[in-house]
Order: C-alpha cells, then sequence, then structure tokens
C-alpha cells in the first residue's frame, strides 16, 4: 500500500541528504545531488515492457523507478551499502570514508522511496564485481550510470554486466568524461587518472569509452552520446572565486555547477564467443 502524502514528506525532510531527485508524491521532491528527470527519456527505451531489467548502483534508485514505470516486467536495483567495501586507493583517509558513509546513510533513500512508490522492484545487495548468472539470472536490459568513474577495474565491471545480460539483450552504461580532451582527441582514445585518495578513478575521453565497452565484450550500438546532468537541490553550489578559478578542480566543479555533469551513455550489446 502506498504511504499517505504527509508520510512521504515526513519521511523525505528526515533524511540528511539525498543522491537522486524523485517526485514521491504531487508536490514531494527530494532534494537530491542530481535531478536526472530530463536525462531518463534520452537514455532509457520508452517502453521497457515485458523486460528483466537491472539496475547497478541504484544508490536511491531513480533509474530502477523510472524502468519499472516503462512496464518492466521485474527490476532487480543492486548497490554495496557499506562505503567501506568501495574501491578505495590504499591512501583513502577515514574522514573521506566517513562523509560518504553519511551521504549514503545505509542505503536508506531507497526503502522510502520504493514505499512511496509502492514498487515491486526487488533490492540486492551486490557488487558489480559479484554478479553471477546463477545467483541472479539474465536480464533483457541492464543499466549501470555514474559507477564507471568508482571503479578501480572499469572494464572487469563491464564484463560482468555482459555476463549476466541476454545474448539479445541491451547493455546502457552512462558515465563520466573527460569534455576537454573529447575534443581535443575525438578519435584517440584517452583518459584521465585520479586514484588520489578518493574513489575517483578513471575519466576517459568519448572515444576511450567506446573502447572501453568494446574491450569488455560489448558492441557499441552507436557512438556515445554525451549529456549534462543537472545538479538537483541538495547538491553544493560552487562559486566563483580567486581560489575556484586558479584551481583546474575549481574550474571544473564551477563549470558542472552551471551547464551540470559531463558525461555520455552508450547503448551495446554482448559478442558471441
Amino acid at each position: 500500500m502506498a504511504l499517505a502524502l504527509e508520510t512521504i514528506r515526513e519521511r523525505v525532510g528526515q533524511r540528511k541528504q539525498w543522491y537522486h531527485t524523485l517526485e514521491l508524491a504531487p508536490g514531494v521532491i527530494t532534494p537530491g545531488w542530481f535531478d536526472l528527470r530530463t536525462v531518463a527519456p534520452q537514455v532509457l527505451p520508452v517502453s521497457l515492457a515485458g523486460k528483466r531489467c537491472l539496475d547497478v548502483g541504484t544508490f536511491d534508485g531513480f533509474w530502477a523507478f523510472e524502468m519499472e514505470k516503462r512496464g518492466a516486467s521485474e527490476v532487480v536495483a543492486v548497490d554495496i551499502v557499506d562505503p567501506r567495501a568501495w574501491d578505495w586507493p590504499i591512501t583513502a583517509g577515514d574522514e573521506l570514508v566517513q562523509i560518504l558513509e553519511d551521504r549514503k546513510q545505509g542505503g536508506a533513500g531507497f526503502p522510502i522511496a520504493a514505499e512511496a512508490f509502492d514498487s515491486k522492484v526487488t533490492y540486492k545487495e551486490c557488487s558489480v564485481y559479484d554478479l553471477d548468472e546463477a545467483e541472479v539470472g539474465r536480464f533483457d536490459f541492464v543499466f549501470m550510470g555514474s559507477l564507471l568513474l568508482h571503479l578501480r577495474d572499469p572494464i572487469r565491471a563491464l564484463e560482468c554486466l555482459r555476463g549476466v545480460c541476454a545474448s539479445d539483450g541491451i547493455v546502457c552504461t552512462m558515465d563520466a568524461i573527460d569534455p576537454t580532451m573529447s575534443v581535443l582527441f575525438p578519435r584517440r582514445a584517452m583518459a584521465t587518472f585520479d586514484g588520489d585518495g578518493r574513489p575517483w578513478w578513471w575519466m576517459p575521453n568519448i572515444a576511450a569509452y567506446a573502447r572501453m565497452v568494446k574491450a569488455a565484450g560489448l558492441e557499441p550500438i552507436g557512438r556515445p552520446t554525451p549529456v549534462r546532468l543537472p545538479r538537483g537541490g541538495g547538491h553544493p553550489i560552487v562559486k566563483p572565486s580567486r581560489k575556484v578559478l586558479m584551481n583546474r578542480e575549481g574550474r571544473r566543479l564551477l563549470a558542472a555547477t552551471r551547464k551540470g555533469d559531463p558525461q555520455a551513455w552508450i547503448h551495446s550489446r554482448p559478442v558471441a564467443i
């Protein structure tokens, strides 16, 4: 049974941070870090009727619920609740781990949203690396968004998606790209590397993103499509200042605040081997 409007409003207010902007009821919108409501129609098929779907790295569940709204016969959403199990560099400090743990809050946003939507999405605590056909079966449509950036081994993760996708199914990924290198090197596969104390690893240009998908045994359906992820009401606002403008990361964050985070999405199919 769906929750009463006042109960939904109360539960939204009790949570300190939301990652996804979700309209859980008329006029009740979560203050997410990102508002993907205008992005979903670009990335997901209009209809997923009769399809078995998987959302990897679900967080508050935006993509899982969007797939359910599009008529999926079954949606499974997986994520790692404990940030300590993420791909952290060995140099990571406890302070940053705690900050991200406070943001994740044990995955508390998902059950609130699921109950508000009266959703039948199945939630499983599972790493993308541990996806196993024997455990979860195969899916007609597999989605993973904004996760490759945070993985030490993105190719292995893509291979795991391929391993649970039906032979005639579609894998859809959407992830961070380096827009400058995409312009400067439109055909050469290149990536910038972070790995400095936080779970931010590889940021490819568009050519490298397509190459990563191919390397995992997936055949892209067209080229990756650039998209900007709009900031939601809960995202910290970066304002111009001398310190921000003199720092490359500051300039990146300022541009993202104004335009949205640069990402690209691509649909692909498993290659028969």
